[in-house]
């Protein structure tokens, strides 16, 4: 709303309150607060096992926090999830997909789950299966398929529904040089067209290139969080990230005998 000059921002994208999990009685995630605005494009970095997968499945409704809230564009995910999946799109841990489905199988399934009708399926199947270079795989099935070839098919039924939002767990990872700049691409013109993106990684470079956010997660706790300068402050952002994970270095005198 304007009065003025002033214009009112749009809601937080994504909302983080206090979120809590443990297993087995060890934290995974211990009270995690974080706000994603609207139009970012977010990295989430942690080293493996910092609680990144955990938080961000907390994030979409997969899983239940033990305390705490996920809020998607002013609606809280396990109050509101028919709402909450509307406008939300994920790309989860190891790409789960039913893979005994062809590519085209895949998507078709994918749109009806969501209510689709099969003209709009249609239609946005063929974009997106061109537009990521999966049209001569269509006829193939998904367990077929290379790991970039996966990583590729299932960020294309995250996109089916046209979500304003996309939570991606390591799109990058076991992904080939080409299809990663295929994936760069379609998520920088995504964002570029008013959507929100956030992705967990370890990959320094990637986040340096595409993120205006980040956040870093180490043992459960966000070590850091700001846009991307912020959070470099004029250093090397993996420098930064070895500081705040406890990360350590060789001296000369370890492993003399190499």
């Amino acid at each position: 709303m304007a009065y003025g000059s002033l214009v009112t921002p749009p809601d937080p994208a994504l909302v983080l309150q206090g979120l809590v999990k443990r297993f087995d009685g060890v934290y995974a995630v211990a009270g995690l607060d974080l706000e994603v605005p609207t139009g970012s494009f977010y990295g989430l970095l942690g080293p493996n096992g910092a609680g990144k997968t955990t938080t961000l499945n907390m994030a979409v409704g997969l899983l239940r926090p033990d305390h705490g809230r996920a809020i998607v564009l002013g609606r809280d995910v396990w109050r509101d999830p028919i709402e909450v999946k509307r406008s939300l799109g994920t790309l989860p841990d190891g790409v789960r997909l039913f893979d005994r489905l062809t590519g085209a199988e895949l998507l078709e399934y994918t749109g009806l789950l969501r209510g689709m009708d099969r003209a709009t399926i249609a239609d946005r199947s063929r974009d997106l299966l061109d537009v990521l270079d999966l049209t001569g795989a269509t006829s193939t099935l998904v367990v077929d398929y290379s790991a970039g070839m996966k990583k590729k098919i299932g960020l294309a039924c995250a996109l089916l529904h046209a979500p304003r939002l996309l939570v991606l767990d390591e799109p990058f990872e076991a992904v080939d040089p080409v299809s990663a700049a295929l994936i760069r691409d379609i998520l920088q013109r995504y964002v570029g067209g008013g959507g929100t993106v956030i992705f967990s990684s370890h990959v320094m470079a990637v986040v340096e290139r595409l993120c205006t956010h980040v956040a870093v997660l180490a043992q459960g706790q966000l070590k850091i969080v700001g846009t991307l300068d912020e959070v470099r402050g004029g250093r090397d952002l993996e420098d930064v990230f070895v500081e705040l994970v406890g990360g350590r270095t060789a001296t000369g005198s370890e492993l003399a005998w190499l």
